[in-house]
């Protein structure tokens, strides 16, 4: 019983979470303009470009999360006698 109904308040978190982002999104749909060097410009909504730094953001940390475990677990395998 307890399952059944965390899984059911957890789907309407993720819904409710859902459409109070897509009514920001619907919202914030104005244009932004991003001005680069050499007269290089880039039109695109609010939320995309939130989205994408948002984005970025995520692969960045992730990588550094991968690369971080990664140096640990040859420090640890390097000051263990046995191997495993």
């Amino acid at each position: 019983m307890l399952p059944t109904l965390m899984r059911l308040l957890l789907w309407i978190f993720r819904a409710l979470l859902f459409f109070g982002l897509l009514g920001l999104a619907i919202k914030n749909s104005g244009t932004m303009v991003l001005r680069f060097f050499f007269s290089q410009e880039w039109t695109a909504p609010i939320s995309l470009v939130i989205l994408l730094v948002f984005a970025v953001g995520v692969v960045v940390g992730l990588t550094a999360a991968i690369s971080f475990s990664r140096q640990r677990k040859l420090k640890n395998q390097d000051s263990d006698p046995d191997g495993n």
